[in-house]
């Protein structure tokens, strides 16, 4: 073939090549909502124009918890030094539900002060993208990753700890990184027990795998709330959303469907409150 038919050749491959390829995102505007959506695959952030949350006075039992994230928030808001933050503990005790509390109020008390930009726990491996989108916006954005943790043979975690601190251009100083966790060291136990009968040095193996939990410089335990905690929490929704009927003994009633559940936490008392406002003929308003 001669240059004059590889030209057009070459045009056409080029032409095919482009088609093929992944649409370019396009730079996203992160005034235009206080919340969004990370998307790996199309490297986008899709802006949530509503946000699944409660306001931070309806969480109970949790006190300790709330002033600690929500003065590490508050500072990172303001410009000022704040740490990364692991949240962990039992199922539905209020983890993810605080970290979008404090989001909230931070936003009620100064418009526009916080993103929230929500990554699947799937996406980790596309961290480091999303931070160098983030990196050098003017706002200051909140990154939460709920539920995460690592199973065997996932190695994501490694794409984590070099981000979180140990990689060269480390967190960028405009995001802060938050994440909601039923381990405390966010890996599963039958990693670390591979690493400690496979590993020639033990303790060195095993302090790899931990070492991750440590790129959090904050920790909040997060425990089952007792019997008394549980009913404030019902009381609490009731009264809030005006279901606080007296021809309905709520504290009984909310302890019968604790029972059912084999559980008192704060997801269990507001599915039950969910039931008793349907039963009620009442619409859930949380604005």
């Amino acid at each position: 073939m001669n240059d004059a038919n590889l030209g057009p050749t070459l045009g056409r491959i080029a032409e095919a090549l482009e088609r093929l390829s992944p649409t370019k995102s396009t730079d996203t505007d992160l005034k235009a909502a206080d919340a969004f959506v990370w998307h790996a695959e199309s490297g986008r952030l899709d802006p949530a124009l509503k946000v699944n949350r409660l306001d931070l006075q309806l969480l109970k039992g949790i006190d300790r918890q709330t002033d600690v994230l929500l003065e590490n928030t508050v500072r990172f808001a303001n410009g000022l030094p704040a740490n990364n933050a692991l949240l962990w503990g039992a199922r539905g005790t209020g983890k993810s539900s605080l970290v979008k509390a404090v989001h909230g109020k931070i936003n009620a008390d100064k418009a526009g002060a916080l993103a929230l930009v929500e990554i699947h726990r799937e996406d980790i491996r596309s961290l480091s993208k999303l931070l160098a989108m983030l990196r050098g916006v003017e706002r200051r954005c909140l990154l939460f990753c709920d539920d995460l943790s690592f199973d065997t043979q996932d190695d994501t975690y490694k794409s984590l700890k070099s981000v979180l601190e140990g990689g060269i251009e480390g967190r960028p100083d405009n995001v802060i990184f938050y994440a909601t966790s039923n381990r405390r060291h966010l890996l599963a136990g039958e990693m670390i027990e591979n690493e400690r009968s496979t590993a020639i040095h033990t303790s060195e193996a095993i302090e790899t795998k931990i070492s991750l939990s440590d790129r959090f410089g904050l920790w909040l335990g997060f425990h089952n709330c007792d019997q008394k905690t549980y009913f404030a929490i019902v009381e609490g929704y009731a009264n809030h959303l005006g279901l606080d009927d007296p021809t309905i003994d709520l504290t009984a009633e909310a302890n019968e469907w604790a029972v059912t559940r084999g559980a008192q936490s704060g997801r269990v008392a507001w599915q039950f409150i969910q039931d008793l406002a349907g039963r009620l003929g009442k619409p859930i308003n949380l604005d």
